[in-house]
Order: C-alpha cells, then structure tokens, then sequence
C-alpha cells in the first residue's frame, strides 16, 4: 500500500444522517414560556442532546461509480453512527481539513470544532502510520495513513485538553496509545506468530473471540457478571508498548493481545479494540451499551461542570443518556 496522498477539499459523506435524535415520546422535555405572540403562546427546551464528534474516515480511491472524479471523500460507518444516536446523543462527523484548504485552515482552529461539542469517538479504519510512532514500515503495505494520524491526534489532544471524553474503536484505540507515546505491532502474524487469527477478510465482522477483562480496571464495573465476554475481531494490528499514564483492561483470553485500554491521567479516554456497534442484536457477544453509556455519562457530568463554571455558551442542560429500549 503506497502512502497517502494529504487530502484535498474532501467532499463529504456519512452512510448515515447526522440529524437530531429526538426524545421519546415518553420523555417529557421541560421547557419555559417565551412572550406570546398573539393568542399563541411558545416554548423553548432547556434541555439538549449531547454532541458527539465523530473523526471521519477518509476514502482516497473512490470508485468510479459512485461518482466523485478524482475527489476525496470523508464519512462515518453507519453502526458507529446509530450506536451513539440510539442512546440519545447527536453524533456529528468533523470533517478533517487538507492542508491546500487554506481558507478553511485559516479560519477555523481545531479548538473552536472542539468547543461545540461535548466529546469524541474515533473511529476505525486505515492502519496507524508507523512514522507516527517513531517506526519505519516493516512491510510497505502497512505504511498507513499519516494525513488522518494528523487529524485525529490534534482533534484526540484538543478534547482532552478542554477535559471532554474521548472513546476510541479498533484503530481509535490504537491511536489512543500512541498518542501517549505508545507503539504497535505493524502486523500480528508476522510480529506475534504465537497469536490467534485476529483478522480475516472473508469472515470480516463474523471473526469472533474471548477477552478476558483484567480485575480491578473501570471496565470489570461496566460488566460485574463476567470476566470474559466474546467480542469482534477486525485487526491485523494491535497494541505492543503502552504509553505513558494508560492501563490494561482486557486481554485477547488465547493469546494476551491487549484488547482494551484507558488513560490514568484527568480527562476521560478509553480504546476498545473490538467493534462495540457491531454487536447490537448479536447476543452471543458482549453487549456493546455499557461501554457507551459509561462514556456518555462521562460527556454529560464534563459538561454540566462546564455550564455550572460558566462556560459553555449553550445555556440549555444536556440530557443524560438512554438505555436501549427505554
């Protein structure tokens, strides 16, 4: 795989709308009384939706068929995007901007994308560039994608700095780690030969395996009736060196890979390196709401410390979380 070509003014496309998810019938929104206007009287909702960034995935080679002649495309897996709209929260795509748009570059800092929204979830995809973590590819399929390890590092860094959650999947995860400093194996097979099929192409989704949840780590709470659960398994790549202030929480049960991790330091950060959003309806695996429950409760208490400092321009309180099938 030859390296990346730096984005151009990418063209946009989500496999799902980022429209607002509306409350349940059943749920009755406060609201207080605006001036009437004639016999009509209005209202406005205190209370909004958390805002969930989501990093765009990035697509170099389209095809011819879907029409976008020599562009670039940016936009989210569509389980990633139902997985957070289901439990209430909007989930918006921040588009990465190529370093030709310098318009867009000139105008618009990462720190005020950042401010808008309540917290992070970086998505799976193109492997890590080894130069991202000091490394030189040791086979040049597996060179990576360095224009989106830009991207989301400064968007990863951002959130954290301005003590907003960021939740990482799959290639998230591994990002994660990096980001403090960590490294990688570039491929399982040839760096862990001892290990378990952790990928294949024809299985894709349908790859299944064991993790075992290390005692005593934040994700044992999320999942107190057992130690191991089954999960997906889409990687060739995988966590070696931790990085600096990041814990284990789970292990591939065969073979030890770390399967799941998270920061130690003052603002909320965990990485899964399975799928979550695939497993909805799939009850032979682990179930994928705690996991993000816990994360937007962590959205939501991060934001009201912020309204109740002040700082947050939006004065509406943002809602907590739904569990499915409330």
């Amino acid at each position: 795989m030859s390296a990346p070509k730096a984005v151009s003014a990418a063209s946009k496309k989500t496999s799902s709308s980022s429209a607002a998810l509306e409350a349940p019938s059943a749920r009755r929104v406060r609201s207080v009384p605006l001036k009437k206007r004639g016999s009509k009287a209005a209202s406005v909702p205190t209370e909004r939706p958390l805002r969930i960034g989501v990093s765009a995935r990035l697509l170099y080679q389209v095809p011819s068929e879907l029409g976008f002649r020599n562009k670039n495309l940016q936009y989210i897996e569509q389980s990633l995007a139902h997985w957070i709209m289901e439990h209430g929260a909007i989930a918006f795509m921040v588009p990465a901007v190529a370093h030709d748009s310098k318009h867009a570059a000139r105008h618009l800092r990462v720190e005020h994308v950042v401010q808008e929204l309540d917290a992070l979830v970086l998505q799976g995809g193109a492997d890590v560039a080894p130069q991202t973590y000091g490394q030189a590819p040791i086979d040049p399929r597996w060179q990576g994608d360095v224009v989106r390890d830009r991207y989301e590092l400064a968007l990863l860094r951002t959130f954290l700095a301005q003590k907003k959650p960021v939740l990482g999947v799959c290639r998230g995860a591994q990002l994660l780690n990096v980001a403090f400093g960590g490294t990688l194996y570039q491929d399982i097979p040839t760096q862990c030969p001892a290990a378990h099929a952790h990928v294949d192409t024809d299985l894709y989704d349908q790859l299944e395996h064991d993790v075992t949840f290390l005692q005593g780590t934040a994700l044992t709470k999320l999942y107190p009736y057992a130690s191991q659960l089954r999960v997906t398994s889409i990687h060739h790549q995988a966590v070696a060196d931790l990085g600096k202030g990041m814990v284990v929480e789970a292990v591939s049960t065969l073979d030890g890979l770390v399967e799941a991790i998270r920061w130690t330091g003052d603002a909320y950060a965990r990485g899964v390196q399975w799928h979550p959003e695939f497993h909805h309806g799939r009850h032979a695996l682990a179930d994928s709401s705690p996991i993000m429950l816990d994360f937007l409760e962590a959205s939501r208490e991060a934001a009201m410390i912020r309204l109740e400092a002040g700082l947050e321009p939006d004065p509406r309180v943002p809602k907590p979380p739904l569990r499915l099938g409330v």
